[in-house]
């Protein structure tokens, strides 16, 4: 689903040479549930952004669901990033749209019937337990049910990958662990799922993959790994 071939990302910062990637290799296979840790200035978001082609690498090859994304014309980007939804840490709601409004809209944007919309999105905020807010706004939802919302307008159009920023971030922990157990189902329905996190205990208690940044390079890549930046 993902394959890094020997990428690499210079930034060059005022004060000098700054690596967001440094010759990182790796694949992540279709289906596979996997947690991005690292300190804070690691080169977690430069991988994300490598992968929905916000930036471009410096040097290697980036391929996404068997396309090479390092080739692919401007054209080409919004077919792309059809395939990935995007859960964000601070949720990113359209505050003037009802929760249905906000889902409807992910629809919209790529020109989708109004049949297929209302078909659609009461399935998918069944699916999150938030059926009864559809009409609510986003001021008249707690922090959880405003990350369901996200997470359905994420998976409203059925992308092949699902990929998480920090998505409990602003949660109570029990909330959290409910919003991982629902990208957990989310995966398990085949839906390739990239978490960038640094909750550690709910990394610990999920037992998925774990691949850690730090520096620009990847100095650890588990499987049923526990939170931590070496082997």
């Amino acid at each position: 689903m993902i394959k890094f071939e020997h990428v690499s990302k210079i930034y060059l910062a005022s004060d000098g040479r700054n690596v967001g990637l440094e010759d990182a290799t790796i694949q992540i296979d279709e289906g596979e549930f996997v947690f991005l840790v690292g300190p804070s200035g690691a080169g977690k978001s430069t991988f994300i952004k490598l992968i929905t082609k916000e930036i471009d690498p410096d040097e290697g090859d980036i391929y996404v669901d068997g396309e090479k994304v390092t080739r692919l014309s401007h054209r080409r980007i919004p077919q792309l990033r059809r395939k990935i939804g995007i859960v964000f840490q601070n949720f990113q709601l359209l505050q003037n749209m009802t929760v249905f409004e906000n889902v409807a809209f992910a629809m919209e944007v790529v020109h989708l019937t109004g049949r297929t919309i209302k078909r659609q999105v009461p399935t998918v905020l069944q699916m999150m337990g938030i059926e009864e807010k559809a009409d609510r706004f986003p001021k008249q939802l707690s922090a959880g049910e405003q990350q369901r919302v996200a997470i359905a307008r994420a998976i409203v159009n059925h992308p092949k990958m699902i990929i998480a920023d920090e998505p409990t971030g602003n949660l109570d922990p029990d909330t959290a662990w409910e919003i991982m157990q629902l990208l957990d189902m989310i995966n398990q329905k085949g839906t390739t799922v990239v978490v960038v996190t640094h909750d550690d205990k709910i990394v610990n208690r999920m037992g998925k993959r774990v691949v850690a940044i730090s520096n620009g390079r990847i100095v650890k890549d588990s499987q049923e790994g526990v939170y931590g930046y070496d082997d």
